[in-house]
Protein backbone atom coordinates (compact mmCIF):
# COMPACT_ATOMS: atom_id res chain seq x y z
CA UNK A 1 0.00 0.00 0.00
CA UNK A 2 1.51 3.28 -0.78
CA UNK A 3 1.77 6.13 1.57
CA UNK A 4 0.27 9.47 0.71
CA UNK A 5 3.11 12.34 -0.23
CA UNK A 6 2.54 14.20 2.83
CA UNK A 7 2.91 11.24 5.41
CA UNK A 8 5.67 10.26 3.32
CA UNK A 9 7.48 13.55 3.82
CA UNK A 10 5.88 14.90 6.86
CA UNK A 11 4.64 13.43 10.02
CA UNK A 12 6.17 9.93 9.78
CA UNK A 13 9.51 11.61 10.30
CA UNK A 14 8.60 13.14 13.89
CA UNK A 15 9.87 11.03 16.83
CA UNK A 16 7.71 8.80 18.53
CA UNK A 17 9.14 9.52 22.23
CA UNK A 18 8.67 13.11 23.64
CA UNK A 19 12.13 14.98 23.74
CA UNK A 20 15.13 14.89 25.96
CA UNK A 21 18.56 15.63 26.23
CA UNK A 22 19.81 11.97 24.44
CA UNK A 23 16.96 12.25 22.02
CA UNK A 24 17.43 16.07 20.96
CA UNK A 25 21.34 15.10 20.12
CA UNK A 26 21.31 11.48 18.39
CA UNK A 27 21.21 10.93 14.71
CA UNK A 28 17.81 11.93 13.02
CA UNK A 29 16.59 9.98 9.41
CA UNK A 30 15.66 12.06 6.88
CA UNK A 31 14.46 11.62 3.66
CA UNK A 32 17.16 13.10 1.42
CA UNK A 33 19.94 14.56 3.59
CA UNK A 34 20.49 17.83 1.79
CA UNK A 35 21.65 19.98 4.73
CA UNK A 36 24.09 17.09 6.16
CA UNK A 37 25.62 16.53 2.86
CA UNK A 38 26.23 19.87 2.81
CA UNK A 39 28.20 20.44 6.15
CA UNK A 40 30.18 17.56 4.36
CA UNK A 41 31.25 19.70 1.00
CA UNK A 42 31.83 22.49 3.51
CA UNK A 43 33.94 20.96 5.60
CA UNK A 44 35.95 18.95 2.62
CA UNK A 45 36.14 22.41 0.91
CA UNK A 46 37.55 24.68 3.57
CA UNK A 47 40.21 22.01 4.74
CA UNK A 48 41.08 21.16 0.62
CA UNK A 49 41.93 24.62 0.65
CA UNK A 50 44.07 24.70 3.59
CA UNK A 51 46.42 22.16 2.83
CA UNK A 52 46.95 24.03 -0.36
CA UNK A 53 47.58 26.67 1.59
CA UNK A 54 50.43 24.56 3.49
CA UNK A 55 51.23 22.61 0.25
CA UNK A 56 52.31 26.70 -1.37
CA UNK A 57 54.25 27.36 2.00
CA UNK A 58 51.19 29.81 3.09
CA UNK A 59 50.42 29.99 6.81
CA UNK A 60 46.82 29.73 7.70
CA UNK A 61 45.75 30.91 11.32
CA UNK A 62 44.31 27.37 13.26
CA UNK A 63 41.82 29.74 14.57
CA UNK A 64 39.98 30.31 11.57
CA UNK A 65 40.13 26.54 11.06
CA UNK A 66 37.99 26.34 14.32
CA UNK A 67 35.53 28.87 13.76
CA UNK A 68 35.11 26.75 10.41
CA UNK A 69 34.56 23.35 12.10
CA UNK A 70 32.27 25.30 14.71
CA UNK A 71 29.92 26.67 11.69
CA UNK A 72 29.71 23.74 10.28
CA UNK A 73 29.13 21.40 13.06
CA UNK A 74 26.62 23.83 14.45
CA UNK A 75 24.75 23.77 11.39
CA UNK A 76 24.71 20.18 11.08
CA UNK A 77 23.39 19.41 15.22
CA UNK A 78 20.43 21.49 14.25
CA UNK A 79 19.76 19.92 11.35
CA UNK A 80 20.94 15.97 11.12
CA UNK A 81 20.17 15.42 14.98
CA UNK A 82 16.77 14.94 16.77
CA UNK A 83 16.54 19.10 17.04
CA UNK A 84 15.78 18.51 13.39
CA UNK A 85 13.16 16.12 13.83
CA UNK A 86 11.06 17.93 16.79
CA UNK A 87 11.89 21.16 15.10
CA UNK A 88 9.58 19.62 12.95
CA UNK A 89 6.33 19.24 16.12
CA UNK A 90 7.38 22.09 18.44
CA UNK A 91 7.81 25.37 18.10
CA UNK A 92 9.95 26.04 20.68
CA UNK A 93 12.91 23.13 18.94
CA UNK A 94 12.34 24.75 15.25
CA UNK A 95 12.87 28.29 16.70
CA UNK A 96 16.26 26.36 18.12
CA UNK A 97 17.01 25.74 14.46
CA UNK A 98 16.15 29.52 13.36
CA UNK A 99 18.46 31.19 15.13
CA UNK A 100 21.25 28.78 14.84
CA UNK A 101 21.22 29.04 11.33
CA UNK A 102 20.53 32.56 10.46
CA UNK A 103 22.64 34.05 13.88
CA UNK A 104 25.09 31.81 14.78
CA UNK A 105 26.24 29.79 12.17
CA UNK A 106 26.27 32.32 9.30
CA UNK A 107 29.05 34.05 11.71
CA UNK A 108 31.14 31.36 12.99
CA UNK A 109 31.50 30.35 8.89
CA UNK A 110 32.46 33.93 7.75
CA UNK A 111 35.13 34.28 11.22
CA UNK A 112 36.95 31.63 9.18
CA UNK A 113 37.33 33.76 5.78
CA UNK A 114 36.54 31.24 3.55
CA UNK A 115 36.85 34.01 0.34
CA UNK A 116 39.82 34.78 1.81
CA UNK A 117 41.31 31.24 1.72
CA UNK A 118 39.53 30.38 -1.84
CA UNK A 119 41.41 33.22 -3.33
CA UNK A 120 44.73 32.62 -1.73
CA UNK A 121 44.24 28.65 -2.31
CA UNK A 122 43.15 28.30 -5.83
CA UNK A 123 45.65 27.95 -8.92
CA UNK A 124 46.44 31.84 -10.46
CA UNK A 125 47.90 32.43 -13.84
CA UNK A 126 46.27 32.85 -17.16
CA UNK A 127 44.53 30.13 -19.06
CA UNK A 128 42.37 27.02 -17.65
CA UNK A 129 44.88 26.67 -14.43
CA UNK A 130 43.81 30.53 -13.12
CA UNK A 131 39.99 30.22 -14.30
CA UNK A 132 38.49 29.39 -10.97
CA UNK A 133 40.31 32.16 -9.34
CA UNK A 134 39.15 34.62 -12.19
CA UNK A 135 35.67 33.13 -12.07
CA UNK A 136 35.18 33.93 -8.46
CA UNK A 137 36.87 37.27 -8.79
CA UNK A 138 34.87 38.74 -11.78
CA UNK A 139 31.48 37.27 -9.11
CA UNK A 140 33.01 39.11 -6.60
CA UNK A 141 32.77 41.90 -8.81
CA UNK A 142 29.46 41.70 -10.20
CA UNK A 143 26.04 43.76 -10.27
CA UNK A 144 24.24 40.82 -8.36
CA UNK A 145 27.21 40.21 -5.57
CA UNK A 146 26.54 44.56 -4.91
CA UNK A 147 23.06 43.91 -4.47
CA UNK A 148 23.12 40.66 -2.43
CA UNK A 149 25.60 42.64 -0.22
CA UNK A 150 24.07 45.73 -0.06
CA UNK A 151 21.93 46.12 3.56
CA UNK A 152 19.37 47.68 1.55
CA UNK A 153 18.30 44.51 0.38
CA UNK A 154 20.07 41.77 3.04
CA UNK A 155 18.03 43.75 6.04
CA UNK A 156 15.02 43.73 4.93
CA UNK A 157 14.67 40.22 4.08
CA UNK A 158 16.00 39.56 7.35
CA UNK A 159 13.13 41.55 8.89
CA UNK A 160 10.46 39.56 6.70
CA UNK A 161 11.78 36.21 7.90
CA UNK A 162 10.91 36.99 11.07
CA UNK A 163 7.51 38.82 10.58
CA UNK A 164 6.78 37.73 6.92
CA UNK A 165 6.80 34.37 8.20
CA UNK A 166 5.59 33.24 11.32
CA UNK A 167 2.61 35.71 11.39
CA UNK A 168 1.31 35.22 7.63
CA UNK A 169 0.10 31.42 6.67
CA UNK A 170 3.50 30.97 4.91
CA UNK A 171 5.48 29.16 7.15
CA UNK A 172 1.94 26.87 7.39
CA UNK A 173 2.45 26.21 3.65
CA UNK A 174 6.03 25.63 4.00
CA UNK A 175 6.01 22.94 7.05
CA UNK A 176 3.13 20.62 5.47
CA UNK A 177 6.23 18.90 4.12
CA UNK A 178 9.73 18.09 3.88
CA UNK A 179 10.62 19.56 1.48
CA UNK A 180 9.29 23.05 2.57
CA UNK A 181 11.12 22.82 5.37
CA UNK A 182 14.40 21.74 3.92
CA UNK A 183 14.09 24.84 1.74
CA UNK A 184 13.00 26.94 4.51
CA UNK A 185 16.39 26.36 6.83
CA UNK A 186 18.86 26.77 4.03
CA UNK A 187 16.60 30.57 3.55
CA UNK A 188 17.79 31.12 6.98
CA UNK A 189 21.79 30.12 6.09
CA UNK A 190 21.75 31.86 2.92
CA UNK A 191 20.33 35.06 4.71
CA UNK A 192 22.27 35.07 7.61
CA UNK A 193 25.74 35.19 5.25
CA UNK A 194 24.49 37.94 3.31
CA UNK A 195 23.37 39.74 6.23
CA UNK A 196 26.18 39.90 8.10
CA UNK A 197 29.22 39.24 4.97
CA UNK A 198 29.37 43.31 4.50
CA UNK A 199 29.20 43.48 8.40
CA UNK A 200 32.15 41.33 9.85
CA UNK A 201 33.76 42.56 6.31
CA UNK A 202 36.72 40.06 7.08
CA UNK A 203 36.36 38.67 3.23
CA UNK A 204 36.29 40.86 0.38
CA UNK A 205 33.19 42.01 -0.43
CA UNK A 206 31.26 44.92 -3.15
CA UNK A 207 29.83 47.04 0.03
CA UNK A 208 32.26 49.16 1.29
CA UNK A 209 31.66 51.23 4.92
CA UNK A 210 33.16 51.98 7.76
CA UNK A 211 33.28 50.72 11.24
CA UNK A 212 30.40 52.84 12.12
CA UNK A 213 28.18 52.31 9.54
CA UNK A 214 28.44 48.42 9.97
CA UNK A 215 27.91 48.99 13.74
CA UNK A 216 24.51 50.72 12.55
CA UNK A 217 23.24 48.25 9.94
CA UNK A 218 23.92 45.54 12.98
CA UNK A 219 22.09 47.65 15.56
CA UNK A 220 19.40 47.99 12.81
CA UNK A 221 18.60 44.53 12.39
CA UNK A 222 19.18 43.36 16.10
CA UNK A 223 16.12 45.49 17.84
CA UNK A 224 13.44 43.57 15.48
CA UNK A 225 14.53 40.15 16.73
CA UNK A 226 13.79 41.30 20.36
CA UNK A 227 10.67 42.98 19.67
CA UNK A 228 9.60 39.60 17.59
CA UNK A 229 10.17 37.90 20.91
CA UNK A 230 8.28 40.06 22.93
CA UNK A 231 5.27 39.33 20.54
CA UNK A 232 5.34 36.11 20.28
CA UNK A 233 6.03 35.63 24.30
CA UNK A 234 2.85 37.49 25.35
CA UNK A 235 0.45 36.23 21.98
CA UNK A 236 -2.77 34.98 24.14
CA UNK A 237 -3.57 32.50 20.87
CA UNK A 238 -0.88 30.67 18.93
CA UNK A 239 0.57 32.35 16.29
CA UNK A 240 1.35 29.07 13.62
CA UNK A 241 -1.21 26.54 13.40
CA UNK A 242 1.53 24.12 12.25
CA UNK A 243 2.37 23.58 15.92
CA UNK A 244 -1.70 22.91 17.32
CA UNK A 245 -1.42 19.27 16.93
CA UNK A 246 1.51 17.69 18.34
CA UNK A 247 1.98 14.08 19.01
CA UNK A 248 0.34 13.34 22.09
CA UNK A 249 2.95 10.89 23.55
CA UNK A 250 5.17 14.77 23.40
CA UNK A 251 2.61 16.00 26.21
CA UNK A 252 3.53 19.56 24.75
CA UNK A 253 1.71 22.38 26.67
CA UNK A 254 1.84 24.59 23.37
CA UNK A 255 1.19 28.22 24.91
CA UNK A 256 4.14 27.05 26.56
CA UNK A 257 6.26 26.09 24.31
CA UNK A 258 5.63 29.20 22.18
CA UNK A 259 6.49 31.12 25.13
CA UNK A 260 9.61 29.48 25.31
CA UNK A 261 10.20 30.14 21.47
CA UNK A 262 9.56 33.60 21.98
CA UNK A 263 11.91 33.99 24.80
CA UNK A 264 15.10 31.76 22.40
CA UNK A 265 14.34 34.18 19.86
CA UNK A 266 14.61 37.37 22.29
CA UNK A 267 17.64 36.13 23.88
CA UNK A 268 19.18 34.83 21.20
CA UNK A 269 20.77 37.50 19.77
CA UNK A 270 22.89 38.73 22.43
CA UNK A 271 25.85 36.27 21.91
CA UNK A 272 25.66 36.84 18.05
CA UNK A 273 25.92 40.37 18.79
CA UNK A 274 28.81 39.96 21.19
CA UNK A 275 30.44 38.72 18.65
CA UNK A 276 29.82 40.55 16.15
CA UNK A 277 31.15 43.58 18.22
CA UNK A 278 34.44 42.52 19.19
CA UNK A 279 35.24 41.35 15.53
CA UNK A 280 34.26 44.94 14.14
CA UNK A 281 36.52 46.32 17.24
CA UNK A 282 39.69 44.19 16.70
CA UNK A 283 39.30 45.31 13.12
CA UNK A 284 39.50 48.91 13.61
CA UNK A 285 42.12 48.88 16.07
CA UNK A 286 44.37 46.53 13.80
CA UNK A 287 43.53 49.34 11.02
CA UNK A 288 44.13 52.02 13.34
CA UNK A 289 47.29 50.29 14.35
CA UNK A 290 48.66 50.30 10.88
CA UNK A 291 48.15 53.79 9.81
CA UNK A 292 49.88 54.38 13.04
CA UNK A 293 52.98 52.51 11.82
CA UNK A 294 52.82 53.74 8.70
CA UNK A 295 52.94 57.33 9.78
CA UNK A 296 56.24 56.10 11.91
CA UNK A 297 58.17 54.63 9.34
CA UNK A 298 57.18 58.00 7.18
CA UNK A 299 58.52 59.88 9.59
CA UNK A 300 61.79 57.79 9.76
CA UNK A 301 62.46 58.30 5.99
CA UNK A 302 60.98 61.92 5.96
CA UNK A 303 63.21 63.44 9.17
CA UNK A 304 60.02 64.35 10.73
CA UNK A 305 59.88 66.70 7.68
CA UNK A 306 55.98 67.01 8.55
CA UNK A 307 56.59 67.95 12.14
CA UNK A 308 58.99 70.65 10.93
CA UNK A 309 56.68 71.82 8.36
CA UNK A 310 53.81 72.48 10.76
CA UNK A 311 56.39 74.41 13.22
CA UNK A 312 57.30 76.58 10.05
CA UNK A 313 53.92 77.25 9.21
CA UNK A 314 52.64 78.53 12.99
CA UNK A 315 55.98 80.41 13.17
CA UNK A 316 55.15 82.04 10.04
CA UNK A 317 51.56 82.81 11.41
CA UNK A 318 53.23 84.08 14.49
CA UNK A 319 55.38 86.78 12.53
CA UNK A 320 52.68 87.85 9.94
CA UNK A 321 50.53 88.53 13.61
CA UNK A 322 53.61 90.53 14.66
CA UNK A 323 53.82 92.67 11.56
CA UNK A 324 50.61 93.70 11.18
CA UNK A 325 49.77 97.70 12.16
CA UNK A 326 47.22 98.01 15.47
CA UNK A 327 43.69 99.77 14.00
CA UNK A 328 44.19 103.29 14.11
CA UNK A 329 47.87 103.37 13.41
CA UNK A 330 50.15 104.55 10.98
CA UNK A 331 53.18 102.53 12.03
CA UNK A 332 54.09 99.77 9.67
CA UNK A 333 56.52 98.31 12.19
CA UNK A 334 55.24 96.84 16.13
CA UNK A 335 54.18 99.73 18.15
CA UNK A 336 56.33 101.64 20.52
CA UNK A 337 56.07 101.44 24.25
CA UNK A 338 55.80 104.95 25.90
CA UNK A 339 58.64 105.36 28.62
CA UNK A 340 57.58 106.53 32.04
CA UNK A 341 59.58 108.57 34.31
CA UNK A 342 60.09 106.78 37.82
CA UNK A 343 58.54 108.28 40.36
CA UNK A 344 61.38 109.52 42.43
CA UNK A 345 62.28 112.23 39.45
CA UNK A 346 58.49 113.03 38.78
CA UNK A 347 58.17 113.64 43.03
CA UNK A 348 61.34 116.03 42.23
CA UNK A 349 60.07 117.29 39.45
CA UNK A 350 56.93 118.67 40.90
CA UNK A 351 58.51 120.08 44.69
CA UNK A 352 60.44 123.33 44.64
CA UNK A 353 63.73 123.37 45.75
CA UNK A 354 64.80 125.23 48.97
CA UNK A 355 66.44 128.66 48.62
Amino acid sequence: MQMPMKMMWGPMWLPALPPDAARLFAWHPQPIPVLPGLCVLLLVGYLAGVIAMYRKHHRWPIGRVVSWVLGVLSIALVTGTGIGGYGMGMFSVHMVQHMVLSMLSPILLLLARPVTLALRSLPTGHGRRGRYRRGLLRVLRSKPARVIASPALTLPIFILSLYGLYFTPLFDILMRNWFGHTAMLLHFLAIGLALFWPILALDPNPHKASAGMRLIELFIAVPFHAIFGVVVMTSPVLIVAFFKHPPMAWHVDLLGDQDMAGGIAWAFAEIPTLIVLIAVFMQWKRSSDRQAARYDRSELRTGDQSLQEYNAWLASIAARDGARPRPGSDAVGPPTVPTVPAETDSHQAATPRPT
